[in-house]
């Protein structure tokens, strides 16, 4: 092997102008879509659970209207992480775990992260109302509002914090309703509204036991709130969406109509050993993101499939 030959095997090889602008643009496209955070998108699956509870889910047109409206809610909470990330650039390039995010590290610009999220913040809205109707336009526009007021400053007030969480998910799980103009009911927002605090101080309460005595707490609030408070704040709404659930199990009576059994009432009990199962996580201080732990935990999500199966054949009402 000559000295020539080696040299050329070290060095690597020349990159054009136009392998560099692709190189560009791709490294640009996958860094916007990290920050939209793909992994948080099963959120947004919410969105049929108002259609599913009313039995309108296999109503004509119901998928389509509701595969739109995932779409819009998608893009307007990635418009929030956005807008989110390039305002704490700063502040996450000091994180150890934050600085890798792609508007801290680099790899977006802030200018393109403030400029692609405030297009979809606007577009989601403005979509929603051509596609949809006045009230799924006013739910995405106040939600894009609430969680930037969020970023701004509602992240650093105690409780406010865990009720603008709260909301989001409640919001999610009343669009596809909006969107299909089914009247919601009562019971049904007040069990999925306790049910979404319930695992949001669950997984605060999990993040304040794992950094007890350890300085740094990934949220400044978490050195404010106490362990015992936020164990009282999910014990509290664990209760409140059990009974929520019970009584709107229980709102058409306890007997069975045309169908075989009770159903819906039946439900009841893989409801409660859900919540029973999740609380186990919740007081070991390990129930993280709530996907993760009826992931990771397989009795939880068999729990979770029985009640799903019997809430369907009661909305069937086979």
């Amino acid at each position: 092997m000559t000295e020539r030959t080696a040299v050329l095997e070290r060095e690597p090889p020349r990159r054009t102008p136009f392998d560099q602008l692709r190189s560009g643009r791709l490294g640009l496209t996958l860094g916007l879509l990290r920050t939209a955070r793909p992994r948080q998108w099963v959120k947004n699956v919410l969105v049929v659970a108002a259609p599913a509870a009313a039995g309108e889910l296999f109503s004509p047109g119901a998928f389509l209207q509701l595969a739109i409206v995932f779409v819009l809610f998608t893009a307007a909470a990635s418009a929030v992480y956005m807008i989110n990330d390039a305002r704490d650039a700063e502040a996450d390039r000091a994180h150890p775990v934050k600085c890798r995010r792609p508007v801290a590290a680099g790899h977006v610009p802030v200018p393109v992260a403030y400029a692609v999220g405030g297009i979809l913040a606007v577009l989601a809205p403005t979509a929603a109302l051509v596609l949809c109707n006045a009230l799924t336009s006013a739910l995405l526009a106040a939600y894009v509002a609430m969680q930037l007021a969020y970023c701004i400053s509602l992240k650093h007030v105690l409780v406010v914090d865990l009720a603008v969480v709260t909301t989001g998910f409640l919001m999610r799980a009343m669009i596809g309703g909006l969107a299909l103009g089914i009247p919601l009911s009562r019971w049904f927002l007040i069990t999925t509204g306790f049910g979404a605090l319930f695992m949001v101080s669950a997984k605060r309460y999990s993040e304040a036991v794992q950094m007890a005595g350890k300085a740094g707490a990934t949220r400044a609030l978490l050195n404010e709130y106490t362990t015992g408070y936020l164990r009282f704040v999910w014990q509290l709404a664990a209760g409140v969406a059990v009974l929520g659930y019970c009584l709107w199990a229980l709102e058409e009576g306890g007997i069975a109509g045309t169908s075989l059994l009770p159903w819906r009432q039946l439900s009841m009990v893989a409801f409660i050993l859900a919540v029973l199962r999740y609380a186990v996580f919740a007081d070991r201080g390990t129930a993280g993101e709530p996907e993760d732990v009826v992931l990771r935990d397989r009795a939880l999500a068999v729990i979770g499939l029985v009640w799903l199966a019997m809430y369907g054949l009661a909305v069937a009402d086979w």
